[in-house]
């Protein structure tokens, strides 16, 4: 999965497979700008902050967040530094062209070592998964030899499941969190989730392919679809608690959304757009109704310890 996904995003157009929230409605960025601004000030508004983005896609979600914060926190505007975590030479090159002064990094522990507010929008998704399999003799782990799915046994995963359940697990997934909430804990800031996935830890084969924006065969001409599972969110933090950080949420998205204005930010996008009213408004369903994004998707933070509840997330 892992080299199949490093070799789609690095030669294909992922946008013409998939829709991100940035990508349906400048709302969503603007919001996580909002959002970003409030989190500075709860740090004491420091004089310099890494501003990071992990899998920025076409740089959209950053390009409307800068645009609020210039807008609505020219302080935390002067203070930011952007920097993007992105190893695919075709994307940068669209992020550089909507967010040029940024600065790119392969990974993240490139980024430089100062407080950091990152946002990571359907990025834990694309990381590899393992999946194992209850069969009637103990678990097995599903794995990919000569094209197809092979099974080889497993070590017990002692949990009880029926036979034929799949249970999947991202080492990728739980390492990349370690490091983020170690750098979170140690150099302060805040580190917002969002993806599709679950609460908490449920069986099912999540495991997907899209081409040409349809469901597809996700072992057929590796490096030609994009591969995703659904990210469990119990998982994540658990995760980033043993790694020292605090964990907040899991939230609906449209929850979070909600909180933080959508439906203000919408409306008011309305009355200086009014020819725009049902594009807006349906852009905003999609992005927290239950039925489309909003339950499905979740939202997660982690922050140092000590900190206050980041906005979306008070009790």
């Amino acid at each position: 999965m892992a080299r199949a996904n490093a070799a789609y995003y690095a030669t294909h157009d992922p946008f013409a497979d998939f829709t991100t929230a940035p990508e349906i409605a400048q709302m969503f960025g603007e919001i996580i700008g909002a959002w970003a601004a409030i989190v500075w000030q709860q740090m004491g508004a420091p004089p310099h902050i890494v501003l990071a983005e992990a899998g920025p896609g076409r740089g959209t979600l950053m390009q409307d967040a800068l645009r609020l914060i210039a807008r609505a926190a020219p302080a935390f505007r002067t203070a930011l530094r952007v920097h993007f975590i992105e190893t695919s030479p075709r994307l940068r090159g669209e992020q550089a062209a909507r967010v040029p002064h940024a600065v790119w990094h392969d990974d993240l522990d490139d980024l430089p070592a100062a407080p950091t507010i990152l946002i990571a929008n359907e990025f834990l998704d694309a990381l590899p998964i393992r999946q194992f399999v209850r069969a009637d003799s103990g678990w097995t782990e599903r794995l990919v030899a000569d094209g197809r799915f092979v099974h080889v046994q497993a070590p017990d995963l002692s949990r009880e499941a029926p036979a034929g359940a799949v249970v999947e697990i991202s080492d990728a997934i739980a390492g990349w969190t370690a490091r983020l909430a170690r750098r979170v804990a140690a150099l302060g800031g805040a580190a917002l989730i969002l993806d599709y996935g679950t609460a908490h830890t449920a069986p099912g084969d999540s495991l997907q392919a899209l081409r040409g924006g349809e469901p597809a065969d996700p072992l057929a001409d590796p490096g030609s679809a994009d591969l995703t599972a659904h990210v469990d969110f119990s998982a994540v933090a658990t995760a980033a608690r043993a790694a020292g950080a605090a964990s907040w949420g899991p939230i609906p998205q449209g929850a979070f959304l909600t909180r933080l204005g959508l439906r203000e930010r919408t409306e008011r996008l309305i009355a200086a757009n009014p020819a725009r009213r049902e594009e807006l408004r349906r852009a905003a369903e999609r992005l927290a109704s239950p039925a489309r994004m909003g339950l499905l998707f979740k939202a997660l933070c982690l922050t140092q310890q000590a900190a206050l509840p980041p906005p979306g997330f008070e009790p």
